[in-house]
């Protein structure tokens, strides 16, 4: 072996040759260095032996396998010992501890060599161990803030859904934990703002830096484009104005204020807003409420209608009654499956839950015109409770308002009349289409036949239809209902049964 003339083996002799090892080493804790299989590969070439970086749990981390005696590894991974050396089998093996977050077991470090471990082999091993321990630390720790942040985002996801389904007090203890405060409120107004698919998690991330704890901020679960906002600040709205003005191609839509309890509908006026928002040249719209049916209707008699209609909910337990209302409410908006994801549940729950409000209803959820008659319901039972004058407070005694009643009204025939009138009545008869395409359940297919025309022209009719009315049709939810009543109150269409076979909820609310 050489040395120097005094007779001390040198660094260089002691390491193969490599006297520059600690800067070598040091290398690998630049940036871009920092790879736990590069280090354990070049710790092998630089002590000429074999190495193996294990867990706690024995799970090989880098390295090639090693026989090893798994006493003396637990013991060293358990804390007990620090290293330790032995030899076996004509090989001489080093295990060091390399330790970890405090609540995980160390890892462990083993080298095999033929040779004995020396001075300098044994240096390099340690502090190899050492800049091990400095880089899976760094990792634990960058895993731990990513479960930290998938944890906080898996709660904003559970407080939006309990909201959704007017669970407002449980939505309460769970955000209070971590946002205190934040929903110390009785209104707030719903944003949607939407952007690239790619560029979603980038928009949450600076909607929650700009509103800065003052709002609930979720990456819908449903559209992967969408970020939902609930917020209970007034200024939330310029500032997520501002934040969509500084990104070309993004859009934010906003709700009207509501009580929390009335959450999912805000959700569906800042949808609505949204599509208005496209047609902006600033991207961004507010929830106009427009003139709405049931605004036209007598309130005693629209409070007297519904609470009859929905008595037959009356007698559920809070919980399951505000369950049902809230699905029913998204389900008719959008798609089963959206709904589904925006509640953080099945399709098939959500259908579930619709058909058996339909049956304690009677009434059949596959009819667009009973759709149309439940989500009226629905929207004047909400608007009703946000003034504290919700059906639970008409007199029982008295007999019910009918749905004609309210239909045939005046002020309604005069709304609908006007509404349906803007339908040209030329060669394409867009009027009687959208007539026979509503009785067919949105089923372009079978209005065709019908009709006596080829489906593609149904939905070119349709399609037709929307700009004119203002309404958006083939989408379903809200718009369509309205088109619906309209014709109800010109008896155009005859209004649903009151009781009928339920042959069950579609996936979305218009076929075809």
């Amino acid at each position: 072996m050489a040395g120097r003339q005094d007779g001390t083996v040198t660094d260089a002799a002691r390491t193969g040759g490599r006297a520059r090892w600690p800067e070598e080493l040091l290398d690998h804790l630049r940036p871009a260095g920092r790879d736990i299989g590069r280090i354990t590969a070049w710790l092998a070439d630089t002590v000429r032996g074999t190495v193996c970086l294990r867990d706690g749990t024995g799970t090989r981390l880098a390295g090639s396998a090693l026989d090893l005696d798994e006493e003396l590894a637990a013991d060293i991974t358990g804390g007990r010992l620090g290293s330790a050396a032995v030899e076996t089998a004509g090989r001489h093996v080093r295990l060091v501890a390399v330790a970890r977050a405090d609540h995980l077991p160390s890892a462990l470090l083993a080298v095999s060599r033929t040779e004995p471990f020396d001075r300098g082999t044994a240096d390099v091993v340690a502090h190899t161990a050492a800049v091990l321990e400095l880089l899976l630390r760094a990792r634990d720790t960058a895993a731990a803030g990513d479960r930290l942040q998938r944890a906080a985002s898996d709660l904003r996801l559970a407080i939006l859904q309990l909201l959704m389904v007017e669970d407002v007090v449980s939505a309460r203890r769970v955000a209070a934990g971590l946002w205190p405060g934040l929903l110390d409120t009785e209104t707030a107004c719903v944003y949607v703002v939407e952007g690239g698919p790619e560029q979603r998690d980038a928009l949450a991330a600076e909607c929650r830096a700009v509103l800065a704890g003052r709002a609930l901020v979720v990456p819908c679960p449903a559209l992967d484009a969408h970020v939902i906002i609930v917020a209970p600040v007034a200024a939330a709205g310029d500032e997520l104005r501002a934040l969509v003005a500084r990104h070309p191609g993004t859009f934010v839509g906003g709700s009207a204020r509501h009580g929390l309890s009335g959450t999912a509908t805000a959700y569906g006026q800042a949808v609505s807003a949204l599509a208005v928002a496209h047609f902006r040249p600033d991207g961004a719209a507010a929830y106009v409420e427009r003139t709405r049916p049931e605004r036209l209707m007598a309130p005693e008699a629209l409070r007297s209608w519904t609470a009859a209609l929905l008595r037959p909910l009356d007698e559920l337990p809070h919980h399951t009654r505000a369950e049902l209302l809230a699905t029913t409410r998204l389900g008719l908006e959008f798609t089963a499956v959206n709904a589904a994801k925006i509640l953080g549940v099945s399709r098939n729950t959500v259908r579930a839950r619709m058909e058996r409000l339909a049956g304690l209803l009677g009434t059949d959820l596959s009819d667009l015109r009973a759709r149309a008659v439940v989500h009226l319901a629905l929207n004047s039972q909400e608007g009703l409770g946000e003034t504290g004058t919700g059906p639970g407070r008409t007199d029982r005694t008295a007999p019910p308002a009918v749905l004609g009643d309210l239909l045939s009204a005046a002020p309604v025939r005069t709304w609908a009349r006007h509404l349906l009138g803007r339908l040209p009545t030329d060669t394409r008869d867009l009027r009687t289409t959208v007539r026979a395409w509503i009785v067919d359940g949105g089923n372009a297919e079978r209005a065709a036949q019908t009709l006596g025309f080829h489906a593609q022209t149904v939905r070119e009719h349709v399609r037709c239809a929307e700009p004119v009315l203002e309404r958006q049709l083939l989408a379903g939810g809200s718009d369509l209902y309205e088109v619906v009543l309209a014709h109800l109150a010109l008896g155009e269409l005859e209004a649903p049964p009151p009781c009928g076979a339920n042959r069950g909820v579609p996936d979305s609310p218009v076929h075809g």
